[in-house]
């Protein structure tokens, strides 16, 4: 265990209560000490009036720190702006500022936030100021049918999300003819979780706004905040499509913050091909929550999945029920799919410090006021270091010092860098990695935005320089018709209906309880062959089924109470077929290339794992159908003389080239702004296309989301350190924290792990 510092601080001793169990001592594999930073000076612009200020000093804001004012007077003076600093530094105040100053001389405001629980707080916060112009309210999937009108009519702060904008705001932009026309302000809060195929629908969607606004004579300012990323500016004006202005330099106190990287052990347990198992990250993290929760530590638990969250819930309650039967009603589990009432409820238990531990998805990662936690548990790395330092944000956000854990996956990016710290601490966060200009993103905007009104030949600079060639595209499908006055939609359809803008695919399947008939949730069809197959087991609210059916067709998961000690995990094969190279360049011997392939997958069975050990009890097949998507890639090649030496030394260049593809899949994230379920590989001794030996890796998405472009442009560095990776672990044939891919379809066979380490020392060679 290091330490860059010997300061005693009060987060120490948290980390001590969890060390004092012997044997956690070496599972800690580095700490790091973030210093407290003081605060700048606090003043009031100029142009604020008197009401607004007294109304904020009433709530003890004194005036605001140097960041905050720069980006109020941009907004103030006319332009658009993003606020890029850390988390807990009052970006809020930033953009309520020139907001309410706005709304007061009657202006309106829209205010934009990936999640709902973001919407209801930012309320709160809106409504604590008790200024009697400023009407606000929400507008989302939980505003009742009754209150809408109302909203339209008269809001002039009209809390929303992109979804809601997309599919109802924009669609029926006439309704809100009044709100359009005084628009001074959109706020963009938490830009950077739009990045990927959702964030270039996001980008299209304001792009559809823009327009929609200069119809009604409005050209509002854009003001976006975020948590800090690389070049503010350049994303701020991929996501808008407009010149922005960037604000970074923190002037916010700050508590101080203890780190701790954690690795769980490696147990007795053998998984496939006779690879030591380690304690999964699941596990290892409720019992955590359980120890912080017993001493009186207030705690958020954040983890990768819906199921995790409901699992660290499940095993801490059973952890604290021997202790005291008191105990487990002070934990919780906090997800997408629970009903609104749910989450408020939890919301205002953890605030008011009912619940002292709380599992939750990313849903609480953003800037809800959660003030007064003591520490955060991340149970896996959560997919950019800008999550990282959000998710760790949460705990000391009174200024209080903090305690933050980052425990790993058994997983080959997680492994590397808790023993790597540098790659976390002291470095820049990522760029927000988008495409708006992907066909597949692009089309279906087109058409909305031609339904909302016809498009002219002015419009198209406001789409981007693709816009002309997708129109060609859409007009030759019948989707739009050509008119001397421009595009129309003339279909009798919803327009909006085209863009899935989340990824979700078809119509959800419907999780419905075999004996009752009653409607449990839903989940999306693409992820229905992964999460709902037969056999799958399945968590909802702490009560576990197993999937029955599932039928496709009918878009139905049947399901029955059970309480299996294992959790299920769906296997994949995958084909792949160049159509295009797009891009190419030497690589060692070999060549990098980017460009577009189609991938055809098929879930083909699923693996039984013990639920606290990740020990693999069992596979079972399954017949599902296949699905196709047209996507971008980049594969590497190297020539037969290339790879002669590797043969020479008796390695399977199969197994070679597929560790090397899983390994180097699991690091990319660390480049790219992607998760590991977003990309996808195939790797082969010699394919088709190339008639050469080819490492493939794609985007999950159709079209491409970007992190492929991504991957080529970082090529290097990302197989550099897929290649140090396989070097450092411990493990003699490979093992999940190397080579072994946890969604494999072909059980992790064949892979040779001293061939993937020189088959990628040949590939880096100058």
């Amino acid at each position: 265990m290091t330490a860059t510092t010997s300061a005693s601080r009060r987060a120490e001793p948290l980390l001590g209560r969890l060390l004092a169990v012997r044997s956690r001592r070496e599972r800690v594999t580095h700490v790091e000490h973030v210093p407290a930073r003081q605060a700048g000076d606090a003043r009031w612009p100029e142009w604020v009036g008197e009401p607004l200020v007294s109304r904020l000093r009433n709530l003890g804001v004194d005036g605001l720190w140097d960041h905050q004012t720069a980006a109020a007077d941009l907004a103030h003076r006319g332009q658009n702006v993003i606020i890029s600093t850390g988390t807990a530094s009052g970006k809020s105040l930033a953009y309520l500022v020139p907001a309410m100053s706005e709304i007061l001389t009657g202006g309106s405001v829209l205010y934009l936030t990936p999640t709902k629980a973001l919407a209801a707080d930012q309320l709160r916060a809106v409504r604590r100021l008790d200024l009697p112009q400023v009407r606000a309210a929400t507008y989302d999937g939980d505003t009742p049918a009754e209150e809408r009108q109302w909203v339209r009519r008269n809001a002039n702060y009209v809390l929303t999300n992109p979804d809601m904008l997309h599919r109802s705001i924009l669609p029926r932009h006439s309704a809100w003819t009044s709100f359009w026309r005084r628009l001074k302000i959109v706020v963009v809060d938490e830009c950077h979780g739009y990045r990927g195929v959702f964030g270039s629908h996001v980008a299209q969607i304001l792009r559809r706004l823009r327009r929609i606004c200069a119809k009604y004579g409005s050209r509002p300012v854009f003001v976006l905040v975020s948590a800090t990323v690389s070049d503010p500016a350049a994303a701020a004006m991929r996501l808008t499509g407009l010149e922005t202005a960037e604000v970074t330099t923190d002037a916010s106190p700050r508590g101080s913050t203890t780190f701790a990287l954690w690795e769980p052990p490696l147990t007795d347990l053998r998984g496939e091909r006779g690879a030591p198992v380690r304690r999964t990250a699941t596990a290892e993290t409720a019992d955590l929550l359980s120890d912080l929760v017993v001493d009186g530590v207030r705690t958020l638990a954040f983890v990768r999945s819906r199921r995790a969250a409901e699992s660290v819930s499940l095993i801490a309650r059973d952890n604290l029920e021997e202790i005291s039967p008191e105990l487990p009603a002070q934990v919780a589990a906090y997800r997408a799919g629970y009903l609104a009432e749910d989450r408020r409820r939890l919301e205002k238990a953890l605030r008011d410090g009912e619940i002292m531990g709380l599992a939750t998805t990313n849903a609480l990662e953003l800037g809800i006021d959660v003030s007064g936690l003591d520490a955060v548990l991340i149970a896996g790395w959560p997919g950019t270091r800008a999550s990282l330092w959000q998710q760790a944000g949460r705990a000391g956000r009174d200024g209080q010092d903090a305690l933050a854990v980052l425990i790993a996956r058994d997983d080959p990016l997680d492994t590397y860098l808790v023993h790597h710290p540098e790659a976390l601490f002291g470095r820049p966060v990522e760029a927000i990695v988008l495409d708006p200009d992907n066909p597949y993103v692009l089309g279906p905007h087109l058409c909305a935005a031609a339904a909302e009104v016809p498009l002219t030949e002015a419009d198209l600079a406001v789409f981007g320089p693709s816009a002309a060639e997708v129109l060609d595209g859409l007009v030759d499908r019948g989707m739009l018709r050509r008119r001397a006055q421009g595009w129309f939609w003339t279909r009798r359809e919803r327009a909006a209906d085209l863009a899935d803008i989340r990824g979700s695919g078809a119509s959800p399947v419907q999780i419905v309880e075999t004996a009752t008939g009653r409607l449990l949730g839903t989940v999306d069809e693409p992820s229905a062959h992964s999460a709902v197959h037969t056999g799958a087991v399945h968590l909802h609210q702490g009560d576990t089924y197993i999937v029955d059916a599932l039928e496709l067709d009918a878009g139905v998961a049947l399901v029955s109470p059970a309480t299996p000690d294992y959790a299920t995990f769906a296997r994949d094969i995958t084909d792949i077929a160049v159509l295009e190279s797009l891009r190419s360049r030497p690589l060692g011997p070999g060549e990098l290339h980017f460009g577009t392939v189609e991938v055809t997958r098929q879930v083909v069975s699923f693996l039984k794992r013990r639920q606290q050990t990740g020990e693999v009890l069992g596979e079972e097949p399954l017949d599902l159908p296949p699905r196709t998507l047209t996507t971008r890639a980049v594969w590497w090649i190297l020539p037969d003389e290339a790879i002669a030496p590797l043969l020479l030394k008796g390695h399977d260049l199969a197994g070679s080239a597929h560790a090397a593809e899983h390994a180097s899949i699991g690091l990319l994230p660390l480049f790219a702004t992607c998760d590991r379920w977003d990309i996808g590989g195939v790797s082969t001794e010699r394919h088709p296309d190339t008639s050469l030996m080819t490492v493939f890796v794609y985007d999950g998405h159709e079209g491409g989301a970007g992190f492929a472009e991504r991957a080529y442009a970082k090529a290097e560095s990302w197989l550099t350190a897929t290649h140090q990776a396989i070097q450092a672990c411990e493990c003699q044939t490979g093992c999940p924290s190397c080579i072994q891919s946890p969604k494999c379809g072909n059980g992790n066979d064949p892979l040779d792990k001293q061939g993937a380490n020189h088959l990628l020392k040949i590939l880096l060679s100058p």
